[in-house]
């Protein structure tokens, strides 16, 4: 059943059909179209354009719609209509005849879909918050039980200071947190209702609109019909989203693929997470890591497909809109497993707790407290970082560690260096000595934990 072929005499080629019909994709939306039918249904019953009696038929056999329709239970395959829309329509014409012919009154596919896929895009806000939360949990869980351990931190992928492990999780657990805040805005902005604003210039029948926008749970009604049918930006907002998030979680995949590496040594992965070769049998590869890097680029190609399919477009719907969607549920799915996969990867990470260590102390990462304890005796800044320099130079000359040289050694490049230097120069000292808030110290360090956790394990 066609929603708009009065007009026409001849059917549509089966060429147009496979380009044009939206079913195959935007059946997903069924719930959201049933629901949204169950309130305009009401809406058009208060208006006087329903009876009582045709009201109740109606909502009727849409609730036992939408309950098929929530189980799963809709045969989508073997219907020929166009889209979610002509489905429901259709399935409820054959059940009630020309009563249902009366649900499309005063409303239009535009502000149709433009409702559903709101109501679609704000359950699956809700959910993506679910699992954003869970990686989160996991990072703070997996830091409290490696509290004393001390890696490498990298700049330019050169050893740099040490950090504490769990900096390191609290590094990713900063980003997440942005990109929770980033979902709670998105659905603030996204939570208002098209439905009355018809194809464009809005319904001339007598619609509550607010009482509609309340009833499916929306903050208020769109203001503007033109607006509300033909902009996607809360799709293209959930799509930054997701790439921003997918981008953080693929620097945290990128980590730790070079922790797991034989190179580095720093964590082993468990065994559900990665996989082996078909030639090597030695080999264990980080391969749910590397898929999380991979399908980063296929949620910003999302992003980037939909800016540029919106961006010439003039008011207010055009038939270019309808690729709105397939990219939303493929970046949604995949940044759905994406966040699941890591909460798995993250919960089965094993620490060498003796080379991290040993990475740490490697590297000259002890070379800035060198700097600073001269500053401390008197020497400026920069005179004391180029002494450093030197005895960094000397130190890599000699194949020795930093503290491993003697004072005589030492005294070579500044006479006020004594004794008192070398427990300046160990780990620990190194680590906890960045006692300010946000640094790697054991208290900040400790004191963020406890803020995460209270916030997100439950």
């Amino acid at each position: 059943m066609s929603l708009w072929g009065g007009r026409f005499q001849d059917g549509s080629s089966a060429m147009f059909r496979t380009v044009n019909d939206s079913l195959p994709f935007d059946r997903v939306l069924a719930s959201q179209d049933i629901r949204g039918s169950i309130a305009w249904a009401r809406a058009i019953a208060k208006a006087g354009v329903l009876t009582q009696d045709e009201h109740q038929q109606l909502e009727d056999a849409l609730k036992a719609l939408l309950v098929k329709a929530d189980a799963g239970e809709l045969d989508f395959d073997a219907s020929s209509e166009e889209d979610i829309h002509s489905f429901v329509e259709a399935t409820l014409i054959e059940q009630l005849g020309d009563v249902a012919r009366k649900l499309h009154t005063g409303r239009s596919r535009n502000d149709q879909v433009a409702t559903d896929f709101r109501l679609w895009t704000r359950e699956h806000v809700d959910l993506l918050v679910e699992d954003v939360e869970a990686v989160i949990a996991s990072l703070v869980g997996n830091a409290q039980v490696n509290q004393d351990v001390i890696l490498p931190g990298y700049t330019h992928l050169q050893r740099a200071q040490p950090v504490r492990y769990p900096h390191w999780c609290l590094a990713y657990v900063e980003m997440l947190k942005r990109d929770l805040s980033r979902l709670h805005d998105l659905k603030a902005r996204l939570n208002q209702c098209p439905l009355g604003s018809g194809a464009l210039a809005g319904t001339t029948y007598p619609i509550d609109r607010q009482a509609i926008a309340e009833e499916l749970g929306f903050d208020s009604p769109c203001i503007n019909s033109l607006d509300a049918v033909s902009d996607r930006d809360y799709v293209l907002e959930l799509l930054f989203v997701a790439s921003t998030s997918m981008m953080h979680l693929s620097r945290m995949a990128e980590d730790l693929i070079f922790y797991n590496s034989g190179e580095a040594g720093f964590i082993q992965l468990g065994d559900a997470v990665t996989s082996g070769s078909s030639l090597m049998p030695q080999k264990k590869n980080p391969d749910a890591l590397e898929l999380m890097r991979g399908k980063c680029g296929r949620v910003f190609g999302s992003l980037q497909a939909l800016l540029v399919t919106m961006k010439g477009l003039p008011l207010a719907y055009n038939k270019d809109m309808q690729e709105d969607k397939e990219g939303l549920f493929d970046a949604t799915n995949q940044w759905h497993i994406c966040l699941r996969i890591a909460c798995e990867v993250v919960d089965s990470i094993k620490l060498d707790c003796e080379r991290c260590a040993k990475a740490a102390r490697e590297g000259y990462a002890n070379a800035t407290e060198l700097a600073d304890y001269l500053v401390e005796k008197g020497i400026p800044f920069r005179t004391a970082h180029d002494i450093s320099g030197r005895v960094v130079l000397d130190a890599l000359e000699k194949k020795k560690a930093i503290e491993e040289l003697s004072i005589a050694e030492l005294k070579v490049y500044s006479d006020v260096i004594e004794e008192d230097v070398y427990p300046v120069l160990q780990l620990e000292y190194l680590v906890n000595k960045r006692d300010i808030l946000g640094g790697t110290g054991i208290k900040p360090v400790l004191e963020a934990l406890a803020n995460a956790k209270a916030s997100f394990i439950k």
